[in-house]
């Protein structure tokens, strides 16, 4: 009897071993199933008075899809899979217009768009058909930000890994197989958590202060002239937008401004009888909020003092002719004697410059320009950039396509020569196109290591100000840069004006999943489930005979209850 008992209890222990190891190998079959894993970048989530814009959603578990499914395929449960370079943006609009179900969307860029990607950075710019699907980006970008998306929308950029995905994915779908529970394919997978309001985000000022030189007995103040440069940035992807040329390429203008008065304001003997006050403001893209409170901070007497103020946006991919635009009419005494003064100098170094006026409207809040801001305190100032046009809101912000590939140092090189020689000969009375206190190979010549390296930093530096901390290692960056070359560097820290509200989660990691169909689960549980009866039946008959495997499926017989 003992010996009985011991050898069903080592049939068991065999059993559940056998069991234990083959949903082991089904565990490790599983965990293993995953073909790629890759960073993706969430489109923004924002309200403007509380009308919601962007994406809306965050959390991504749906089978993946491409632009070939068959007509009528309902997509409420899949997530488009769509590289930029095939996109039918007509499409895109109706969809997203007629809000047709959808699971999400996963838009593929280009290596080309990565501030990762330094490969033919320079050179890039030039060829035609890059620029052309920078137009394709740029209007993609402007629809996305500018609706109301009820379903996740992601960013990924092209490499050997997603591009094998989506070329199956494309196979089955064009046969006109679409991934489902039924038939298998290609999970997307985005766990997150519900994306929270940013509560009383933060924009940070830095300005610093190089002093003019006053004479002996001599108690009056000194005029100031203000350059000033807004340097955060939008986009529909934050975690991506780094804005090179807007507003990069202004930042690096003001810093190598800064830099090259500051050695002529090191020596008396060529320090100017104006103050030079260099300001980087933040909140550019909402109607230059920053750069609002950052002047309404300022006393009268100092705001009575600026002579006049040059506000730096995108000056970092033109080829011919610069824009300064004004709000005042061009037969301002003030606003002519700027314009001849960069006129001058640009015909000296071989450019145009145009003047455009557009008038304000005080009872419209919308700011085109950061220099308006300076024009509603009556403070003379004017914007120079490569844009003719005033942008719309949240336009030409440092978006997706505005990465290092498309802009060239070369022409920040020239814009700051232009600015530098125009305030020079402003501050120290010089005429003549002869004059120049900034020529190549001197003492006082532009650097463009220093222009180069600092645009690089930007162009790998996402700058969305509701997602810059007021200690953000950028903003302490942009400040002890001013400390070098100026004085009296401070910070002023603001809340965002309310009419924005944004949303966190910018970021995230996407698992892509291989998952097999509801078909291939049922063979294989049917075969280990008549695996296991065999075993099972196997190891009854070896250690207690065949009698015994029949009993255990023969019926008992049934007990009659006896009745008194």
């Amino acid at each position: 009897m003992g010996s009985r008992k011991a050898r069903e209890r080592e049939m068991l222990d065999s059993v559940c071993s056998m069991i234990a190891l083959v949903f082991f190998l089904v565990t490790c079959v599983e965990l293993c199933d995953a073909a790629t894993v890759v960073d993706v970048y969430r489109l923004i989530q924002y309200d403007i008075s509380g009308a919601p814009f962007g994406s809306r959603l965050a959390k991504l578990n749906h089978h993946a899809g491409s632009l070939h499914f068959p007509p009528g395929a309902d997509l409420s449960r899949t997530v488009l899979m769509i590289p930029v370079r095939d996109l039918n943006i007509t499409f895109l609009q109706d969809y997203i217009a007629q809000r047709q179900p959808l699971g999400g969307l996963l838009f593929l860029l280009p290596q080309m768009f990565s501030f990762e990607n330094k490969d033919d950075m320079r050179s890039n710019h030039q060829n035609q058909g890059n620029d052309l699907l920078k137009n394709v980006v740029a209007e993609l970008e402007q629809l996305l930000i500018h609706a109301n998306v009820p379903y996740p929308v992601y960013f990924a950029f092209e490499d050997d890994d997603i591009d094998a995905v989506l070329a199956d994915v494309k196979r089955t779908d064009a046969i006109g197989q679409p991934a489902t529970a039924t038939t298998g394919g290609f999970k997307l997978v985005v766990s997150a958590p519900e994306p929270k309001k940013l509560i009383s985000p933060i924009i940070t000022n830095i300005q610093g202060w190089l002093p003019g030189l006053k004479t002996d007995g001599d108690a009056s103040q000194l005029p100031t002239i203000a350059i000033v440069a807004s340097y955060d940035t939008f986009g529909a992807a934050p975690a991506l937008s780094v804005g090179s040329d807007s507003n990069g390429s202004g930042i690096v203008a003001l810093l190598e401004i800064a830099r090259l008065f500051s050695l002529l304001y090191s020596n008396p003997k060529t320090r100017g009888r104006y103050n030079l006050l260099f300001g980087l403001t933040s909140g550019g893209p909402y109607n230059y909020n920053g750069t609002q409170k950052w002047l309404r901070s300022f006393d009268q007497r100092l705001r009575e003092s600026i002579d006049y103020a040059i506000c730096l946006n995108s000056i970092g991919s033109w080829d011919n002719e610069l824009w300064i635009h004004v709000s005042k009419p061009a037969e301002n005494v003030y606003i002519k004697q700027i314009f001849e003064d960069f006129s001058n100098v640009a015909e000296g170094l071989g450019f145009k410059v145009g003047l455009k006026h557009k008038k304000i409207n005080i009872s419209n809040p919308r700011v085109a320009w950061e220099h308006e801001q300076f024009s509603r305190l009556r403070v003379t100032a004017a914007t120079l950039s490569e844009l003719f046009t005033a942008p719309e809101l949240l336009e030409s912000t440092g978006g997706l396509v505005d990465s290092r590939h498309f802009v060239n140092e070369t022409a920040i090189i020239r814009s700051v020569k232009l600015v530098a020689e125009s305030l020079a000969r402003h501050i120290y009375g010089y005429q003549g196109n002869n004059i120049q206190i900034f020529a190549d190979g001197g003492s006082l010549a532009v650097n463009p290591s220093y222009i180069q390296s600092w645009l690089d930093f930007l162009s790998r530096t996402p700058r969305v100000a509701p997602f810059l901390s007021k200690n953000d290692p950028l903003v302490m960056a942009l400040k002890k840069e001013l400390e070098d070359h100026t004085h009296e560097v401070n910070v002023q820290n603001e809340v965002l004006d309310g009419m924005f509200t944004f949303y966190d989660l910018t970021k995230a990691r996407l698992a892509i999943y291989q998952v097999a169909s509801v078909t291939f689960d049922l063979l294989l549980l049917l075969v280990l489930g008549s695996y296991l009866i065999v075993l099972f039946s196997f190891l009854v008959i070896t250690t207690r005979g065949l009698d015994d495997l029949i009993s255990i499926f023969r019926r008992p017989p049934s007990r009659k209850v006896k009745t008194a």
